[in-house]
């Protein structure tokens, strides 16, 4: 069985359709990584009544891969090189990955990579042999 890391896209102020464009396109560019899959996560059952079987989380990713922490430690970059690039200083991510989260925002590039080699190395801690 594979790791599965979670995503959350927050920008204060955007609507549902604006959130989901932007997961669309970082879902894009994580494809491009040696993941296994990027899907949205299931926010449970459809209302009683309706057509759907589950509602798809707005703004959230699932990443699955096989690997190790390097796998994690590319798939932060790209986030993190994702969200340097987009234009809403508000904008924010959580990424989540066995429990242990990691969230960015509008800090410097250098206190984010303080922090994204902080969290790299506590999966890497805590990873089997």
């Amino acid at each position: 069985m594979g790791t599965q890391l979670k995503i959350e896209l927050y920008e204060p102020g955007a609507d549902a359709e604006a959130i989901d464009e932007l997961t669309h396109n970082l879902r894009l560019e994580l494809l491009e990584l040696e993941v296994d899959s990027v899907s949205p996560p299931t926010a449970g059952p459809a209302p009683e009544g309706s057509k759907g079987l589950e509602l798809a989380a707005i703004g959230a990713l699932l990443v699955e891969f096989k690997g190790s922490v390097q796998v994690v430690a590319t798939v932060v970059s790209a986030v993190r090189s994702w969200l340097q690039r987009g234009s809403s200083p508000k904008r924010s991510l959580k990424v989540t990955v066995d429990g242990r989260v990691l969230e960015l925002s509008a800090a410097t590039a250098e206190q984010q990579q303080q922090v994204v080699d902080e969290f790299v190395r506590s999966i890497s801690n805590t990873a089997a042999p």
